[in-house]
């Protein structure tokens, strides 16, 4: 590939960490709790976004919510709601602003910020200026909450 075209394929692709269409965790628009824009401007993936929901290192979702698509899974969380039919009670961009910050939703809430990067009272060095998730991994994790509709 002759550098022109490369330049121009990264540019159009970018990257999922932190591609020039990434909003960053300073610059999310919240409104009533929820978040219409996409924090990435790709659609999510939702085959990642339930493995981001299972993994223990990432979202580690399972601890505190389970839901049907999860029944064989060990250690369901009974800590928050049931995520079965999540996407019948709350639309895209309400589900979008409670992975980013639940706290905008829901005053004195557990649920971990999982798109804030400060503003955490000791916080490790390693971790100040860090999420949890990804933008990308975030709304790979909205995709997969989407598709959990009541049977």
């Amino acid at each position: 590939m002759n550098r022109p075209v490369l330049a121009l394929f990264c540019l159009l692709v970018g990257t999922s960490a932190g591609g020039a269409g990434t909003i960053k965790p300073a610059d999310v628009q919240f409104s009533d709790g929820a978040v219409a824009a996409s924090l990435t401007g790709a659609a999510g993936n939702v085959q990642e976004g339930r493995k981001v929901f299972i993994s223990r290192k990432l979202g580690n979702c399972l601890a505190c919510h389970a839901n049907e698509d999860m029944a064989k899974q060990q250690f369901h969380g009974e800590v928050g709601p049931s995520l079965d039919g999540v996407a019948d009670r709350w639309d895209e961009a309400q589900l979008r602003g409670i992975l980013i910050n639940s706290k905008e939703t829901f005053e004195g809430t557990i649920m971990p910020a999982f798109y804030v990067d400060g503003g955490f009272a000791r916080t490790k060095e390693k971790f100040k200026g860090k999420t949890i998730l990804s933008a990308q991994q975030l709304e790979d994790v909205l995709a997969y909450l989407v598709t959990l509709k009541e049977q």
